[in-house]
């Protein structure tokens, strides 16, 4: 027994003293603990049914704790009139703490902006999403910022911010990686960083985050930015190695995602490799991006065209599909060019809900809403200000929604949407209208 015991003590005494990587000095990521949870507690077991909103939580401000400054809402360095890559302003109004701008209204008050570094502003959006029957949000996290300890902080902590919340409403929530600005190195360190948020958020935990989105049987985990034809210093073979990591033998996680408008016919914004479609097929849902790739007088002819066949494609393939739909677009400010205000209008929701009844009507079974929060392309549902409330911007300015709407109008139309997809009916391609 005692030779036992030692045997036992060196084996240890090995194991524990045993480097990472000789070459980099890096430790390797410990394993990911095998995590059981009783799968009623969950509260979200498919995607199917749901509409759900990207979040982008990007922002932060001076004095907020994140020491970042103005990041996102700032240009060349400086968040001023003539300098901001914003082209909506959020409407603050109902937030507990704010921030005051270099900016001013007409009547000469200081413009004042939140951050979700802030847990009361993160759970306010929450708020929002249940008060209007929004299902959740997909949490991105950008891999050009989370690589390095200021990004990484920040993003973690507006995670642990919605985590609790999505508990607090009942919203469901998931990790979406955007890939954009990766490369193929970059693969590895998604799979470390993946590993430590299961770990130190609990991730899979169905007492600790009964909201967390499942499908499939399984936690789901996005991944954007797959077969794009602009450049990507990372291939198709890089994501296919990428989600067997993820996925592991076990199968330990579904994954949507996130590809080209035109991925079916390898054609337009993407690559042209076969290679795609078979990693396609090894996921459990895809996600087209659409914005951009059509307007209110080309909407039919584009979505009507490839909506039923995509998701005849998917259906053969048995893979689940979910489109998606946006607001409108805007961003003059972000790109310094005044034509490109209010780029793709909104038509007072008349857009956004084109595209809610087509997908419907088209046969999806949910829907993605590009974005809860993005006030730097214009495609932000939250509460914005207004046109003529928006603050001064030089001689730019910033694009207010209508003024015949209230400000949440557009959280408002998502939730009819979502009402639609939950079974409700009364609903066609006839705009709702609010009373």
């Amino acid at each position: 027994m005692k030779l036992l015991h030692l045997l036992l003590f060196v084996s240890i005494l090995s194991f524990g003293c045993k480097g990472g990587d000789e070459d980099s000095g890096r430790q390797e990521p410990k394993p990911v603990e095998e995590v059981t949870y009783d799968e009623s507690r969950s509260l979200f077991k498919s995607y199917k049914g749901l509409v759900m909103a990207g979040y982008q939580g990007w922002f932060t401000a001076e004095g907020d704790g994140a020491g970042r400054g103005w990041h996102h809402y700032q240009k060349a360095g400086k968040f001023e009139p003539g300098f901001a890559s914003i082209d909506f302003w959020p409407d603050v109004t109902e937030y507990t703490t704010t921030y005051n701008t270099a900016f001013k209204h007409a009547d000469g008050e200081p413009a004042r902006v939140y951050s979700p570094y802030d847990e009361e502003s993160v759970d306010l959006h929450f708020k929002w999403m249940k008060e209007h029957g929004i299902d959740g949000v997909y949490m991105q996290r950008f891999v050009s910022e989370v690589k390095g300890e200021s990004g990484k902080r920040h993003f973690n902590k507006v995670l642990a911010n919605a985590l609790k919340a999505s508990k607090k409403y009942g919203r469901a929530i998931s990790i979406m990686y955007d890939l954009s600005g990766s490369n193929s190195d970059d693969m590895d360190f998604i799979v470390r960083d993946w590993e430590e948020l299961q770990r130190q958020f609990k991730l899979f935990d169905g007492r600790e985050n009964p909201t967390y989105l499942r499908h499939n049987g399984r936690p789901l985990l996005a991944i954007w930015g797959v077969g794009f034809n602009d450049g990507r210093k990372y291939t198709i073979a890089d994501i296919q190695k990428l989600m067997d990591k993820v996925k592991g033998p076990t199968k330990k996680a579904s994954i949507l995602l996130g590809v080209p408008y035109y991925w079916r016919e390898l054609g337009r914004d993407t690559e042209n490799s076969p290679l795609l479609h078979a990693v396609i097929r090894q996921a459990d849902i895809i996600m087209p991006w659409a914005v951009g790739r059509y307007n209110a007088s080309s909407y039919t002819s584009v979505a009507g065209m490839n909506l039923p066949a995509d998701i005849t494609w998917c259906k053969t393939n048995k893979i689940d599909y979910v489109p998606l739909v946006f607001p409108g677009f805007s961003w003059g400010n972000l790109k310094n060019d005044k034509s490109l205000y209010n780029q793709i209008p909104r038509n007072k929701g008349e857009f956004l809900w084109q595209q809610i009844a087509g997908a419907k009507m088209s046969g999806a079974e949910a829907l993605y809403v590009a974005m809860f929060d993005e006030v730097d392309e214009g495609t932000a549902i939250f509460k914005t200000l207004k046109e003529g409330q928006t603050p001064l911007n030089a001689d730019g300015k910033f694009i207010g929604i209508e003024p015949e709407l209230a400000t949440d109008y557009y959280l408002w139309l998502v939730g009819q949407g979502a009402n639609w997809f939950h079974g409700a009916s009364g609903y066609s391609s006839v705009k709702p209208t609010r009373k």
